[in-house]
Order: C-alpha cells, then sequence, then structure tokens
C-alpha cells in the first residue's frame, strides 16, 4: 500500500501549495475536445502577454510595437511578429525583463544548463514551480507512477550530492517521497560497480535519470554481464532519446522507456504516453512554436528550432524564447490515446547537437550515435564525443578499450561520416583518458561549434 502518496498531499494542502490544485485541473484538461484545450491555451496566453505589457519594461516597449497590444488589449494574430527572445537579449536587458511586483511573487533565481555556453540567470517563482511540478508528476502517471513509488534518480543537477553530503531537508524529502538518488557527475567504472549494488539493494520500481547517463551506465551493465534489479520503467530527461539509446536501456533493464522533454528555463514540456506515438505538449505550461530558419512555421513532418513561452511565470515571462533545441513537427492530429494536447513528434535535440553541412543540410546526432557507438564500434570504443570545429573539420574524442581493434576500425567511422558530411570533410582522432559532463552533470556526446 503506498501510504506516502495521501501524505504527501495531506501535506501540500496543509502548507498551502497548488501543485494537488494544479494536478487536477490538467487531468480534467487532458480527454477534452482539441478546441477546448486550445480556447484554455489561448487565455493564459492573453493573461500573461497583458501581464507583461502592464508589469515587465521590456515588454511594455516591445508588445505595442507590433500591435499586439492595442488599446489596452491583446491581438493574438500579430503573436509571431514579437521578436525571439535569445539569451543574448536577456544579459543586455537584465531586470528590464523582470515584472514589476516580482519581489511579492516569491521569486527565486535559476539559470540554464550551460551546455550551449555561458549559462544565463532568470528569475522564476512559486507558482511557475507548482505548476512544473505538478506537470512533473501527471507525466510520470503516463507510466502509472504514483507520487510515493519507490524511485531512483540517476541526476546530477543538486549541488548537495556533488558536494558528497546531503541536507537534512534533502534526506528527510528523498525518505518521504520514497526516493533514492546517485550522482551522475561521477560515474567512473568503481562509482558504476557501487551504483550497480546500491539499485538492487534498494530495488526500485521506477527510475528517473539523465538520458545519457542511464544509457552509459546500461551500456556498463551489458559490457560487464552484471545482473540489474529491473524496474517497471525508465523516465529520461535533460537530453535527447535517440531510438539506438531507447533500444539498448530497454534491453538491459528489461522494462519501458518514457522520454520527457524539458529545460531549467521553461520547465516541462512535452512526454509520450504509454502509446510511445509522439510527445504530449504540456499547453497549460508552455507555448510551443517550431520554425524554420526565416521564423515561419515549418509543414508537419518537418524540422525546425523550437521556441517556448512560458506561460506560468509571471515574475519573468520569456515569450518568443529561443531555447536552442531542433525539433519535428507532428503530422498527427491527435495521439491514439484520446488526449487531446498537441504532440511534437521528436526533439533531435540542442541545436548544438546537430551538425550542419555547408549546403545547409542537417544531420542529427542520431547518425553518429549510431555509427559511431554500433555499428562500427565492435568493443573498441569506451566513450566518444564528436565535435564539429567547421563545416569540414570533425573532431572525435575517444576513449580506448582496443588500440588494435581501433585501428582496424576507424577508417569505416571516417568513410561513414565523409558520406553525409561530404568528401571534402576532415576527421581527426583525439586519444583521450576520460570525457567529462557538463558542469550541469550532462554527458554530450555531439557539440557542433559552427555559428548559425
Amino acid at each position: 500500500m503506498n501510504w506516502r502518496k495521501p501524505l504527501i498531499f495531506g501535506l501540500l494542502h496543509v502548507t498551502g501549495s497548488k501543485i494537488p490544485q494544479y494536478l487536477k485541473e490538467i487531468e480534467e484538461l487532458q480527454y477534452k475536445p482539441q478546441d477546448e484545450i486550445r480556447g484554455y491555451q489561448e487565455e493564459k496566453l492573453e493573461k500573461l502577454l497583458l501581464h507583461a505589457y502592464t508589469n515587465v519594461p521590456y515588454y511594455h516597449r516591445i508588445l505595442p510595437e507590433v500591435e499586439v497590444i492595442k488599446n489596452g488589449e491583446v491581438d493574438l494574430e500579430n503573436f509571431d511578429k514579437i521578436p525571439i527572445l535569445t539569451k543574448e537579449i536577456i544579459r543586455k536587458e537584465g531586470e528590464t525583463l523582470y515584472s514589476k511586483d516580482y519581489k511579492s511573487r516569491k521569486s527565486y533565481e535559476n539559470t540554464s544548463g550551460g551546455s550551449t555556453g555561458e549559462p544565463v540567470k532568470f528569475i522564476q517563482n512559486k507558482e511557475y514551480d507548482e505548476w512544473n511540478i505538478a506537470t512533473k508528476i501527471y507525466f510520470k502517471t503516463f507510466a502509472n507512477q504514483e507520487v510515493g513509488d519507490k524511485e531512483l534518480r540517476l541526476w546530477g543537477s543538486e549541488r548537495d550530492i556533488l558536494e558528497g553530503k546531503e541536507k537534512l531537508s534533502i534526506r528527510l524529502r528523498n525518505w518521504l517521497y520514497n526516493r533514492k538518488e546517485l550522482n551522475s557527475f561521477r560515474m567512473s567504472e568503481k562509482d558504476m560497480f557501487e551504483f550497480v549494488k546500491k539499485w538492487n539493494k534498494f530495488k526500485p520500481r521506477w527510475i528517473e535519470a539523465y538520458v545519457q547517463s542511464v544509457y552509459e551506465f546500461g551500456k556498463f551493465i551489458k559490457e560487464n554481464n552484471l545482473n540489474i534489479h529491473s524496474p517497471k520503467g525508465v523516465l529520461t530527461s535533460a537530453g535527447t532519446l535517440y531510438p539506438e539509446m531507447k533500444d539498448l536501456i530497454e534491453e538491459v533493464f528489461k522494462c519501458e522507456v518514457f522520454n520527457r522533454y524539458g529545460s531549467r528555463e521553461v520547465g516541462g514540456i512535452a512526454c509520450n504516453c504509454g502509446k510511445y506515438e509522439e510527445l504530449h505538449v504540456a499547453i497549460w505550461h508552455g507555448y510551443i512554436e517550431i520554425l524554420d530558419t526565416n521564423r515561419n512555421l515549418i509543414q508537419s513532418g518537418e524540422i525546425g528550432k523550437i521556441y517556448v513561452t512560458t506561460l506560468n511565470n509571471f515574475s519573468m515571462p520569456l515569450i518568443r524564447y529561443d531555447i536552442g533545441d531542433i525539433g519535428v513537427r507532428s503530422e498527427k492530429e491527435q495521439c491514439s490515446c484520446g488526449r487531446g494536447m498537441p504532440l511534437i513528434k521528436k526533439v533531435e535535440g540542442r541545436e548544438i547537437s546537430v551538425f550542419k553541412t555547408k549546403e545547409g543540410k542537417i544531420v542529427p546526432g542520431e547518425f553518429f550515435i549510431h555509427f559511431i557507438g554500433v555499428v562500427f564500434n565492435k568493443g573498441f570504443i569506451s566513450k566518444f564525443q564528436v565535435i564539429q570545429e567547421d563545416y569540414d573539420l570533425i573532431k572525435i574524442k575517444v576513449v580506448i578499450r582496443d588500440k588494435i581493434g581501433f585501428d582496424n576500425g576507424k577508417n569505416e567511422i571516417i568513410n561513414s561520416i565523409k558520406k553525409v558530411m561530404g568528401q571534402d570533410c576532415k576527421v581527426e582522432f583525439e586519444f583521450v583518458d576520460e570525457i567529462e559532463p557538463t558542469k550541469s552533470g550532462k554527458y554530450l556526446y555531439i557539440i557542433c561549434e559552427v555559428e548559425r
């Protein structure tokens, strides 16, 4: 019996948290007709825009200029005229992007993960945070996971874990939520052998993990022929779940894998349900656009850049924010599960995790993971990272397990890259002892340094 769920929700109610209320609102919305869901989102968007015009100096200037605000009212027909919000603009504008009442909204600072360069500071608040937590809880219900179910997190964003010690408040929270955490910042072979012992002792029902971390952990278990307790499901996040990764995770842990998409700046964005078709967009939390290089809406099935408008952060509204990700617009009107939320076909990854040829062709990171990590790697490469330094220069950092095997197989890797990047493309290898994760604990397989 899961006694933790009623206790947790009871404590949330007593402390005045609106998480249960928001979760109920989400659950009541999910199967509504699509036009009703769109109307719900438009109401939230209009409310946010009016607030931004009234209270945020930057948008008080911008929104009338593009006629989104006319005579004190919102005109959504002109929404696509609002300038894209970039990290450079955020750094330049500073507090002109803050709402005049942000201090009264129980606001706090957060930063972007920094995987695309220097992290950017954001202001978020209690209302945003509670909507975001409710969204995460809701996404977990896609896998029939409930609050209080035994959960193990392979994560790297908790500062206290990084320092090797947990605060009492974190230990109490993890006990209450029936949760154990393993630190993805430290994943040496010695660490991962310890992970296996802790995992098997804890016997988690559910796993929440950085996609790259659980993939690397799965490879380690398979290569060392280790036994691992099989949970009911794995929820991946903080990275792109490529098919090769999903297949290996399912093979090793013998369970279903769910793909959640989001970021620290905007929170939970989308997740696949048990039908495994596409990603359901959390329309109550963010308004999503996928646009081409000219900032026009792409056709169904096409690839473009993702822009997000946060609907619940009134302290610092992010409107048409360039999140730095590449995605594919859905060709489907609705998932067969019956939920009415719009869909994203797939997320190809960070803009820095897709390569581009001189001709403008986009090469997803999936290609390199497949050919370098699977097809032509006969066990001689332990880890790798591919960096596009120029249109015609690819550098591959490799941790070698078998030098002779690598020498015999490297030409096949080079030739496969040249087939997609062009015969003039130069491929260089750099031998390293280890490939460190980013400051946020993520392991990047693909890095594009070519300016777009």
